[in-house]
């Protein structure tokens, strides 16, 4: 059991760690001054008096006087061991001191005051087994020495009761302190998985947007290499085989890189709220991707400025990333782009099949999988997959703004969708 006189408090911060031990300095020092002035005034009754309980000569009398009192000073710092000193100096002056006449108490109310609040301080702070024998020896001490005329047997019950009281009050707020510091601990764990838990959705989002960016350009860097040779005229066979062995070197790269990000990637996390691309950005990803060699027309209703900056931000990935996948999977292919943003924004993307004749290999990305997951966080849905001519579309419908969920019917999106991208 720590000390009942430390406050409980936050130590999350060095500065809250520094506040808390002053203020554990300034209690200890308000608790200790207390005690000192308590066995000081406890001291100035016990020697004046002591002469009206005791047949003491006057030389002797601060000294009983002061063992009277003067235990309690250890209150704080070892009560075992103040209750000890104090309950066997009752002990020696019940049997070596006599009494004035008429006095049947063998010692001073002081006396009897500081064994109650030894007894209390040892309930409060010491183990279990050692407030059993405080309780029981006490009990023992008082109810063999102040039995009186009548005997011990009238007051076995009465002092086991009365110190009873003390140790059981002693005891709950024993308990309710422990419980507190329980709490506040259980309370900085909670933090700490709180922060955890941002790191790791911090985590998620830049392995979303690594994601994002990354791959968007590196497919450009492989579109562009696969079809140079068809766009640029006089490509000799040397020059046509770097052009193939730098589109099979951004694809190991593009492979490496999906690798790693899916370490860090996780589904359902909450969308971003730093600054991000907008709405207003997807005609520059559009013009992107043509100068990029891409075959690629669009068509836009509404108008962009409409949509909020996290509809907008989710727009922009799913749209990068669907030109990414049509880039990589079918080079040489026409892409059409269809957007409208009057009432809810309605994207589709849809290419054909390889001009080239073959699809890029499937490398079991997270692409499909990070655009649901943008568009189910801004309350949209999304579905893909092939079309009847070879070719594969994205459509995805978000709402104009998060919460505007009147504007996402029940109408499906597309066919059940192949994730395989």
């Amino acid at each position: 059991m720590t000390d009942p006189t430390v406050a409980t408090t936050d130590l999350s911060t060095p500065a809250a760690r520094r506040r808390a031990r002053l203020r554990q300095l300034n209690a200890r020092m308000w608790f200790d001054l207390f005690t000192v002035l308590t066995a000081a005034v406890l001291f100035t009754v016990a020697w004046p008096t002591l002469h009206l309980t005791h047949e003491v000569p006057a030389a002797v009398q601060p000294f009983l006087a002061a063992l009277a009192a003067f235990p309690v000073l250890l209150v704080r710092l070892n009560p075992p061991l103040g209750w000890a000193i104090s309950a066997g100096s009752a002990l020696l002056i019940a049997l070596a001191i006599p009494h004035t006449p008429g006095n049947d108490i063998p010692f001073q109310v002081v006396h009897i005051i500081a064994l109650n609040v030894l007894v209390f301080a040892v309930a409060l702070r010491a183990a279990v087994p050692m407030i059993a024998v405080v309780w029981a020896a006490t009990s023992l001490l008082l109810g063999t020495t102040m039995a009186g005329d009548s005997g011990f047997a009238e007051s076995l019950w009465a002092w086991p009761l009365s110190f009873g009281a003390i140790v059981l009050f002693a005891l709950l707020i024993r308990w309710l302190v422990r419980s507190r510091q329980l709490l506040t601990q259980q309370e900085e764990a909670n933090e700490l998985e709180r922060a955890k838990l941002a790191i790791l959705e911090e985590k998620a989002r830049i392995a979303r947007d690594l994601h994002d960016v990354v791959a968007h350009h590196m497919s450009l860097v492989v579109v562009q290499a696969q079809t140079a040779p068809y766009r640029v005229e006089g490509v000799t066979p040397a020059v046509r085989a770097e052009f193939d062995s730098i589109s099979v070197t951004a694809r190991e790269a593009l492979n490496e890189i999906r690798g790693m990000l899916g370490v860090l990637r996780s589904d359902g996390v909450a969308p971003e709220h730093s600054p991000q691309p907008t709405a207003r950005e997807v005609l520059a990803l559009f013009e992107g991707a043509r100068r990029a060699g891409v075959t690629i027309d669009w068509t836009v209703e509404g108008e962009l400025g409409a949509v909020s900056d996290i509809s907008g931000l989710a727009l922009y990935r799913i749209a990068q990333e669907a030109l990414s996948n049509a880039s990589r999977h079918a080079p040489g292919a026409a892409v059409r782009v269809e957007l409208d943003c009057r009432i809810s924004i309605d994207l589709r993307v849809v290419n054909g099949p390889s001009a080239t004749g073959a699809a890029g290999p499937g490398n079991g990305g997270h692409g499909i999988t990070g655009m649901r997951a943008r568009a189910l966080a801004v309350g949209g849905v999304l579905d893909a997959g092939p079309t009847a001519e070879g070719g594969f579309e994205v459509r995805a419908r978000l709402p104009l703004a998060p919460g505007e969920t009147q504007a996402i019917d029940a109408e499906p999106v597309a066919a059940p969708a192949d994730t395989s991208r």
